[in-house]
């Protein structure tokens, strides 16, 4: 019997319980309370099971408010990861539990597709980002970025805060930036490399480093660092952050939080943080 047609039959059935002592009436109340309850508490009717998303750092605020605005709706709150792109990549090869992965570039994103990590037909790139120079809230330092601007004669005996410039997404496209610009060979060894650009962006907000290369997202997400210039959107790779649906994903809720986020809804929340949507 289903369990609707069993709930039908056990309430239809209440009011033809036989004239009983109270007490032996309260104790059968008890018995078909339990029988409605039963099946609610079995494994496959337990409360839809959150989706793990694995994000890249600098999603952070914005993926927090989806996730809340995704719980507003009735569901349960995705449970979010954040690290670098490259991490997460390698996470996802190496067998990590998760559902979504939304990546700071595509390439990291073609890394986990070509290992067939993704599921066919679910990834998507929907936003953008820029990428410019910051440094502490109260500096003074005044630079225009240009072909060979004087980077490291700004920097002195301080250091280029960056993420990783050999795997992660942000410490790439700078390193590219740099040398479109003909500025790297001057800054190479100068540069102090953070595991991931929120690493990075704290090195300048604590005045570690006097200048950072972060997104611009990151920037607005700070009131302790001011930005110094943007790079031109020539120098560098298109920043583009694709999402996907994993292979080992058993959360039911992983491809509607996609959908959503994808939905103009979804998209309308990252450009609130300075995102640009497509």
């Amino acid at each position: 019997m289903r369990d609707h047609d069993r709930a039908r039959y056990i309430s239809g059935n209440i009011g033809s319980i036989p004239r009983m002592p109270h007490f032996l009436r309260r104790f059968w109340l008890l018995i078909v309370a339990a029988a409605l309850l039963l099946p609610a508490l079995a494994p496959g009717a337990a409360l839809a099971k959150p989706p793990l998303v694995l994000a890249a750092a600098s999603l952070r605020e914005a993926l927090e408010e989806a996730a809340s605005g995704w719980a507003a709706k009735g569901h349960e709150r995705p449970v979010l990861s954040f690290a670098a792109s490259s991490a997460l990549a390698r996470q996802i090869d190496t067998g990590a539990p998760a559902d979504l992965f939304l990546s700071a570039d595509e390439e990291w994103m073609d890394y986990v597709e070509a290992r067939k990590r993704i599921v066919p037909g679910t990834r998507a790139s929907f936003l953008h980002n820029r990428l410019v120079l910051i440094a502490p809230a109260s500096s003074k330092i005044r630079l225009a970025i240009a072909p060979r601007f004087p980077l490291a004669r700004a920097l002195g005996d301080g250091r280029l805060a960056m993420a990783d410039p050999a795997a992660v997404p942000a410490g790439k496209y700078g390193k590219a930036a740099l040398e479109t610009l003909g500025v790297w060979p001057s800054v190479a060894n100068k540069v102090a490399s953070a595991e991931n650009v929120r690493a990075a962006l704290a090195l300048v907000e604590r005045g570690a480093a006097p200048l950072g290369i972060v997104y611009a997202t990151d920037a607005l997400a700070s009131a302790k660092v001011r930005t110094v210039g943007a790079f031109p959107a020539n120098s560098h790779p298109p920043i583009s952050y694709p999402v996907a649906r994993l292979a080992a994903s058993t959360s039911a809720e992983a491809e509607g939080f996609r959908r959503f986020l994808l939905s103009r809804e979804g998209r309308a929340i990252f450009v609130r943080h300075g995102f640009s949507s497509r």
